[in-house]
C-alpha cells in the first residue's frame, strides 16, 4: 500500500510528465500520442514506474523502447520543473501499460459469446 506521500508525488510526477510529453513528445515519437496511465513510486521516492500507452501506434514496443532510449532526458526535463519540490529526482522506469488492449481483447471474446446461440438448459431436476 502507497502512503500518502507516495501517492502526492506520483501525481506530480504524472502532471508534469503528461505536459513534457504533450508538448516535446513529437521529438520522440512523431505522430504518437503518450499517455501516462500511472505512475508508482517506492517508498524512498526514488524511483518511478511510470506506465504509458500510446495512441495511433502500430509498434509499441518499439515506442516503449524509444522513450526509455530517451529516459535521462526526460528525467532532466521533469528535474527542470521539479527541483523546487523535492531533493532528489527520481530515477524513471517505463513501462508499456496495455491495460487497454486487454479490454479491447476481453470486449471481443464477451461479442463473440453474446452471438453464439444459446443451448437450451438441461432441467437436472426430476427425480
Amino acid at each position: 500500500m502507497e502512503s500518502k506521500r507516495q501517492q502526492k508525488f506520483a501525481g506530480v510526477i504524472q502532471k508534469d510528465l503528461a505536459e513534457i510529453f504533450q508538448r516535446e513528445g513529437m521529438n520522440f515519437l512523431p505522430n504518437i500520442m503518450v499517455t501516462i496511465t500511472k505512475v508508482r513510486v517506492s517508498p524512498d521516492l526514488a524511483i518511478a514506474r511510470v506506465y504509458l500507452s500510446f495512441f495511433n501506434s502500430t509498434n509499441n514496443s518499439l515506442a516503449i523502447n524509444t522513450i526509455k532510449s530517451h529516459a535521462n532526458e526526460i528525467r532532466y526535463k521533469l528535474g527542470n520543473r521539479i527541483k523546487d519540490q523535492v531533493r532528489i529526482v527520481p530515477q524513471l522506469e517505463f513501462f508499456l501499460d496495455d491495460t487497454s488492449e486487454y479490454v479491447e481483447r476481453m470486449d471481443k471474446i464477451f461479442d463473440k459469446i453474446s452471438k453464439e446461440p444459446r443451448q437450451p438448459e438441461d432441467s437436472e431436476s426430476e427425480d
